[in-house]
């Protein structure tokens, strides 16, 4: 079976696809007419998409996985190959998140972030892999039609900047960016992309869903995103690859900001967090769905938009601590 000229209409595989950006990105690919395999722990949730992506017109194919154990993921890859004889994309956006003091999160959580965000990603290479290896050396004597395979990775902007209480989501997303570099240097050559998009605060349940360990109520940090732009960025990246994509012009500032001047920056978050990401009350520590899915809560979004003229404050804060910086260099000048 060859290949399709637009990957948007080929095989996709979208891991994490029963909730929030992975989802999102599930019912985008369905609108260009893929072939869709969704990959996550709750088969309730995987139905109800599935169900979506077909009144769009897509065949869509169902398979719960838990990303964190390879054999599942291997076994994800043997089915859709059996089901539609080639996989042409693969979108790994299967997360976990857990608020707290790095020394108030339990060990296993710590760890299980890893396994999911990180390791899950690398299982997820391991397997898919060799498919497009063999598809590349199917192509071998053909007129090329685009890449043999295409892995996207959703990172973060945690990938590029940190933040208190969130210990083990940063460290896994940090290390995602890297395993992502190394791979896209090893196989592009042989006709293999992979890139990733690292997105601002989303519009997402994963903040409901969180596992937290800080005894107050959580709330993303402003400006929020809608999920929809993420999706988009991954239908773009299939078609024109790139290392990194960050979605969220606001908060993709802190990158640069971070970079610039690291010490202001450090010293900025953690009041940043305390102020706007938890936010008091009294709320019993929670595991959320680290170890098991919460099916009731999966969705798109996670309804935590706010008006657009409160999304443009961060962006106005960053630019005016750049601006401060740029001055108070320019002062010290002879």
């Amino acid at each position: 079976m060859s290949g399709s000229a637009d990957p948007r209409s080929g095989v996709v595989v979208v891991v994490g696809a029963s909730s929030g950006i992975g989802r999102a990105t599930a019912v985008q690919f369905a609108r260009h007419g893929a072939k869709l395999v969704l990959a996550a722990r709750s088969r309730e949730s995987l139905n109800e998409v599935a169900e979506q992506c077909r009144e769009l017109g897509a065949e869509a194919f169902v398979v719960p996985t838990d990303v964190s154990d390879e054999t599942q993921v291997t076994e994800l890859v043997f089915r859709a190959v059996r089901e539609f004889g080639r996989i042409d994309v693969w979108v790994g956006a299967a997360s976990v998140f857990a608020y707290g003091r790095f020394e108030k999160t339990p060990p296993e959580v710590f760890r299980q972030q890893i396994e999911t965000n990180l390791m899950g990603q690398v299982h997820s290479a391991r397997a898919v892999l060799p498919v497009f290896r063999r598809q590349a050396a199917e192509q071998n004597g053909r007129v090329r039609r685009g890449a043999s395979g295409r892995i996207i990775f959703v990172a973060s902007i945690y990938s590029r900047v940190t933040s208190p209480y969130a210990s083990g989501y940063v460290t896994s997303k940090h290390g995602l960016l890297g395993f992502s570099d190394v791979l896209r240097e090893e196989v592009r050559r042989d006709g293999i992309e992979v890139g990733s998009v690292l997105p601002a605060t989303i519009d997402t349940p994963i903040y409901q869903h969180a596992a937290n360990y800080s005894g107050q109520r959580a709330h993303p940090l402003p400006p929020i995103v809608a999920p929809e732009r993420v999706a988009a960025a991954i239908l773009r990246m299939t078609r024109h690859p790139k290392r990194a994509v960050k979605v969220g012009r606001s908060q993709g500032l802190l990158v640069p900001f971070r970079d610039v001047a690291p010490g202001i920056f450090s010293r900025a978050v953690r009041p940043a967090m305390d102020t706007m990401a938890l936010r008091g009350g009294e709320v019993e520590s929670s595991h959320g769905n680290v170890f098991e899915p919460q099916p009731d809560l999966n969705a798109v979004s996670g309804g935590w938009r706010i008006p657009r003229f409160t999304r443009l404050l961060p962006a106005a804060a960053t630019a005016s601590a750049l601006l401060l910086l740029v001055g108070r260099r320019a002062a010290r000048r002879p």
